[in-house]
């Protein structure tokens, strides 16, 4: 064997080795473990069923692309502190607050006011007052600013919503104001505004069309300062096609990222 013949064996073998290499499957890039995990307890039935879809659908294609895991479940009779230890944010997407059972008020309420996690609820979850047969849950009535829903807009009506604190979190990248073109605008008994921090409000005089069903100085997007736990309250949460108004989507991830501890300013 020549010196060539000898130089050539080590060069043909790192070219074979090379060559293996491409034809091996290229291995799945591991992500790791999620950023955080989301409760997320969802109506399935009733008026709010095509909203709770199109906010799963949503839901779960932002959870892909941000990286937190998100579970769903439809009665709260689950609910204790073990259950919910995992999570770092409680999502109440369009349920209401009564018939929970003792368990589940007691291990929420913990939830809340010892700041375990985030809360974020949306529209049904201020329906406070005596309804199917159950009394209205008081605690959660003070939660929400001490308010009792009273009436709404039955026929829908689009409004202008104004941006009280453009300084929260939930309100990055959101104009001044904007307009919802299809919500039933809840009137309560009282405005919860010397309860709680008010963020939004909507002008009732932009109703189109026009109602009589108003209560004045009227929030809509709220957090109560006064417990330990991140929280976001949004009205708005009653038709699909929310979900095709940008600004809606923009203050819904806004909220969960800064609900669950995230930053204000998160990145996927």
């Amino acid at each position: 064997m020549n010196k060539k013949q000898f130089l050539a064996i080590p060069i043909l073998t790192i070219m074979a080795i090379c060559f293996c290499s491409l034809l091996r499957p290229i291995p799945t890039r591991h992500i790791g473990e999620p950023r955080f995990r989301i409760l997320a307890l969802y109506e399935n039935g009733g008026h709010h069923v095509q909203y709770s879809a199109a906010a799963r659908i949503w839901l779960d294609q932002l959870a892909k692309d941000s990286n937190f895991a998100i579970d769903y479940i439809q009665k709260p009779d689950v609910l204790d502190d073990q259950y919910l230890e995992k999570y770092q944010l409680f999502m109440q997407l369009d349920y209401p607050p009564y018939g929970w059972g003792n368990k589940a008020e007691v291990a929420f309420r913990n939830w809340i006011e010892n700041g375990k996690g985030g809360w974020i609820g949306f529209h049904h979850a201020s329906l406070l007052g005596e309804f199917d047969g159950y009394p209205m849950w008081a605690w959660f009535s003070r939660f929400m600013g001490g308010i009792r829903w009273e009436n709404y807009i039955p026929g829908f009506a689009s409004a202008t919503v104004n941006v009280e604190d453009r300084k929260h979190p939930a309100m990055n990248n959101v104009a001044s104001s904007f307009v919802i073109d299809k919500d039933e605008w809840y009137v309560y008994d009282r405005s919860p505004r010397d309860q709680v921090h008010v963020i939004c409000s909507v002008d009732e005089s932009s109703y189109k069309p026009k109602s009589g069903v108003k209560m004045g100085d009227h929030p809509v997007i709220w957090s109560n300062q006064k417990v330990k736990a991140r929280n976001i309250y949004i009205f708005m949460g009653h038709s699909p096609e929310l979900f095709r108004n940008e600004t809606y989507t923009t203050i819904f991830r806004n909220s969960i990222f800064w609900a669950a501890g995230q930053g204000e300013n998160p990145s996927p």
